[in-house]
C-alpha cells in the first residue's frame, strides 16, 4: 500500500544519506512528525559509496588537540577552529551513538576497533567497516527509521522551497514580517505530479555537486539540488570553489570512475608513473599520504608530463593481503578486468567532494527562518579550504545532533499557524519535446566545468565557463518556465546554477589556497577569507 502524504509535517528533510537519517531520528524521538523525502531510492546517497570510515579520536595515542592540527592543516587556513574545535570534541560520544545503533565497526584479532590511516591524518584514527562503511551506516540508520514514526517518501524530488517572500508575492497572506519557509514543492517522479508540502522547518540535507562535472566518483543524485534551492530562496552560498578531487579513482576506457579508497595508501600502497617509480615524494614531504589536493595536482602533473592517461597505486605490494582489508574495491576492479593482487590499479582523479555550501551556524541553522541544512550540501567551517579525509561523515552525525536539539527547541517555541501554500503552475509544454536539447546542454555542461573549472585553473578559463554556463543558464530556463516539469529538467537547472555558483565563486578568489590552484595567482593571499557569492534569483 503507497503512503499517503500529509499536508503538513513538523519537519521535512530533503534527503536520506548520513545527515537526513541522523537527523530524523533525533526529531522523531521527541515526538514531531517527520517526512523524508528523497529523489531515487532511500539508500542511494553519497554516504553509500563512503568506503573510507569516520574520522574520530578513540585511541590512547591519539588526541582531540592532535585531530584539530590535522585538519587545520589541510584545510589552509580557511577552517573556523572553534567550529573544528567544537565538531571534533563532540566525534566520539557520535561514534557510541552509531555502534548503539547496530553499527559494527571493524576489529583487531584481539578485539580492539581497527584504526586505518588516510592522507593527512597524523595518526590511526579512522573507523572503518572493511571498506564499506558508508553503506553499513546507511543500513544501520535505514533499519532504525524503520522503528519511528518517520514517513520516507522515495521518487520525490524537492523543486523549491515555499517561503513567506514568495507567497506574499504570489498574493497569499502570511502572518507576521520577514521571511521564513513554509514548505515546499515536491516533484512525484511515480505520478508525474508536483504535490505541495506545508512544514515550519526544512532541512536540507542533499549531498553534494558532483554531476557538475564530467567524471566523479559521486552517484547520479548528487546535482546540487540543497545550494540551488537555498540560492534561489536568496540565500548566498560559501567556498563553492573549494572543489575537492578525489586523487585515485579506476581509469577505464568507459569512462567509470569507481572510486579507490584513500586508505589504500594509508596501508603502505604507493602511487607510481609510468616507469613504475613512485613520484609523491617530490611533491610533499608525507609523500602519498600528502593531503587531496596536493595529490591530485601531484598525479595531474605527472599524466600531463609524461603524456600518460593515468598512474598506478602499486597494490600488489601488499602481497596478497589486498582482498581481506579491501574486499569492495578488489571484487569492482575484478569486474573491471583488473586484478589488484597481480597488477597495479590504474588511476586518475576524479570530482568528489564539495568543501562549501551553504553557510550554516553550528546548530545546522542558515540565515532564513526555518530553514535548516546539514551535511555536505553545508558550509560549517570545519573543511576550509581543503577537506581532511573522512571528516565528513564525522561532521554530518554530530550537526545532526546539534541541528535536532535546535530543531526540537524551534517548534517547541513556535506560534503554530493554519498555512496556505500557493499552488503550483506548470508549463504547457510536454518535456519529451526538448529531451534532445536537454541531453547536450547537460553534456556541455560537464565538459565545461571539466575543462575549465578542474584540479588546475586560470581567469582566462574561468571566464570562458562563465560565458558559456551563461547561455546555458538562458536556455534551460526559458525551457523551465514553458515546460511540463520532469526530473532530468529540475536536475539540470539545478546543475547550471550551481555550476555558476561554483565558477563566480572561483573567480573571486585571487589566491591559490587549498583545492583552488589558479595559474594567475601562484600563491597564498596575505589574508584568509571565505568566499561569499551573492544568490541567483530566478
Amino acid at each position: 500500500m503507497s503512503k499517503r502524504i500529509k499536508s503538513e509535517y513538523d519537519l521535512v528533510i530533503v534527503g536520506s544519506g548520513i545527515a537526513g537519517l541522523s537527523f530524523a531520528l533525533k526529531v522523531a524521538e521527541a515526538g514531531y512528525r517527520v517526512a523524508i523525502f528523497t529523489k531515487k531510492d532511500k539508500a542511494e546517497s553519497n554516504t553509500n559509496y563512503a568506503q573510507g570510515g569516520i574520522a574520530a579520536v578513540t585511541s590512547a595515542g591519539d588526541d582531540l588537540e592532535k585531530h584539530v592540527v590535522d585538519t587545520l592543516e589541510a584545510g589552509d587556513g580557511l577552517c573556523d577552529s572553534q567550529i573544528v574545535r567544537e565538531i571534533l570534541k563532540d566525534g566520539p560520544e557520535r561514534i557510541k551513538d552509531l555502534i548503539q545503533l547496530g553499527v559494527s565497526f571493524s576489529s583487531l584479532d584481539d578485539g580492539r576497533i581497527s584504526l586505518g590511516k588516510e592522507g593527512g591524518h597524523s595518526k590511526r584514527r579512522v573507523l572503518h567497516v572493511k571498506d564499506v562503511t558508508g553503506k553499513a551506516i546507511e543500513e544501520a540508520l535505514l533499519a532504525n527509521i524503520a522503528k519511528q514514526d518517520v514517513t520516507l517518501f522515495e521518487h520525490f524530488f524537492a523543486i523549491d522551497l515555499v517561503t513567506s517572500r514568495k507567497a506574499r508575492k504570489l498574493g497569499v497572506k502570511v502572518e507576521g514580517s520577514g521571511d521564513r519557509v513554509l514548505g515546499l514543492y515536491l516533484y512525484d517522479a511515480n505520478k508525474e505530479r508536483v504535490v505541495t508540502v506545508a512544514a515550519p522547518v526544512v532541512l536540507l540535507a542533499t549531498g553534494g555537486a558532483g554531476q557538475t562535472y564530467l567524471y566523479t566518483t559521486n552517484p547520479s543524485i548528487a546535482t546540487g539540488d540543497g545550494v540551488a534551492m537555498a540560492s534561489r530562496a536568496g540565500l548566498p552560498a560559501m567556498n563553492l570553489e573549494f572543489i575537492q578531487f578525489h586523487p585515485t579513482t579506476l581509469h577505464s576506457q568507459s569512462g567509470d570512475r569507481f572510486l579507490i579508497t584513500e586508505a589504500v595508501r594509508g596501508e603502505g600502497v604507493k602511487l607510481i608513473d609510468s616507469k613504475s617509480k613512485p613520484f609523491l615524494k617530490k611533491y610533499h614531504p608525507l609523500a602519498d599520504l600528502a593531503p587531496r589536493d596536493v595529490v591530485a595536482r601531484a598525479i595531474d602533473r605527472e599524466m600531463k608530463r609524461s603524456g600518460a592517461p593515468f598512474v598506478r597505486l602499486d597494490t600488489p605490494r601488499m602481497k596478497g593481503n589486498f582482498p581481506k582489508r579491501f574486499p569492495n574495491v578488489y571484487e569492482n576492479c575484478l569486474k573491471r578486468g583488473v586484478d589488484a593482487v597481480i597488477d597495479p590499479i590504474p588511476v586518475v582523479p576524479a570530482a568528489h567532494y564539495s568543501c562549501g555550501g551553504i553557510p550554516t551556524e553550528i546548530d545546522c541553522s542558515t540565515k532564513l527562518k526555518g530553514l535548516f541544512a546539514c551535511g555536505e550540501v553545508a558550509c560549517t567551517g570545519l573543511h576550509g579550504a581543503n577537506r581532511l579525509a573522512s571528516n565528513s561523515l564525522l561532521e554530518a552525525v554530530v550537526m545532526a545532533h546539534r541541528g535536532a536539539e535546535a530543531v526540537c527547541s524551534f517548534l517547541e517555541e513556535r506560534k503554530k499557524e493554519k498555512v496556505s501554500l500557493p499552488e503550483w503552475v506548470d508549463g504547457d509544454v510536454p518535456a519529451s519535446d526538448e529531451r534532445v536539447v536537454l541531453s547536450h546542454n547537460l553534456d556541455e555542461l560537464k565538459r565545461t566545468m571539466w575543462d575549465y573549472v578542474g584540479i588546475v585553473r586560470s581567469t582566462k578559463r574561468l571566464e570562458r565557463a562563465r560565458s558559456r554556463l551563461r547561455n546555458l543558464e538562458r536556455e534551460i530556463n526559458e525551457y523551465y518556465w514553458n515546460a511540463k516539469v520532469d526530473l532530468s529538467l529540475l536536475e539540470v537547472r539545478n546543475l547550471v546554477c550551481v555550476a555558476e555558483l561554483i565558477v563566480r565563486s572561483a573567480l573571486k578568489r585571487k589566491e591559490s589556497r587549498g583545492l583552488h590552484y589558479t595559474l594567475d595567482y601562484p600563491h597564498l593571499a596575505e589574508e584568509a577569507e571565505n568566499t561569499l557569492v551573492p544568490p541567483l534569483r530566478r
